[in-house]
């Protein structure tokens, strides 16, 4: 072949090496991101530690779009806290203020009702058919802190989904015309 082969057979071996390269670097990132939410997982005791807030329920204490960075512990959840919680039969969780807690005197289990600080009335018409109150196993976190309007970006991805597929071919066009 010479000269002219070996300089093809070079340049085949630096792109196959550059796209192996840039396979494993993004799924080192993709790798990262899992284990960073699995230990914040574990650090705050929630199954979401991040959640945004996708209505007006909450006004005015946390708008639309906001980041609540949430944690569960064994401490007894109180009246006047933030919760997330996730009722029986609907997919997304729902941010609102606890405003009543009930303990059962014979299994000593609280029960909590639930009310949007936006809303004229309490949670009952949001919870599954015949649930009154919320236990311990609805709720998903407490508020401990906030990000406001970070949670833009995750609205506007799921309600226009060609933004989001934008985006993702923006990114994916970025590793594979990267050089290092």
């Amino acid at each position: 072949m010479g000269w002219f082969g070996d300089t093809v057979d070079s340049i085949k071996s630096i792109q196959i090496r550059q796209a192996l390269t840039q396979a494993i670097n993004l799924g080192l990132i993709v790798t990262s991101a899992l284990i960073i939410w699995k230990g914040l997982m574990l650090v705050t005791g929630s199954e979401s530690p991040v959640v945004v807030v996708l209505s007006e329920s909450m006004e005015p204490g946390f708008s639309r779009g906001d980041i609540l960075l949430l944690h569960m512990n064994k401490d007894p959840i109180r009246a006047g806290e933030i919760v997330v919680f996730k009722v029986d039969g609907r997919p997304i969780p729902i941010v609102h203020r606890v405003i009543k807690v009930h303990e059962r005197r014979d299994t000593g289990e609280d029960y909590v009702l639930t009310k949007g600080d936006n809303n004229p009335d309490d949670d009952r018409i949001l919870y599954a058919p015949g649930q009154r109150w919320l236990q311990k196993h609805h709720i998903m976190g407490k508020a401990a802190g906030f990000l406001p309007y970070v949670g833009w970006v995750t609205i506007i991805m799921t309600e226009k989904p060609i933004i989001k597929y934008i985006i993702i071919g923006a990114l994916g066009l970025l590793v594979i015309t990267s050089k290092d």
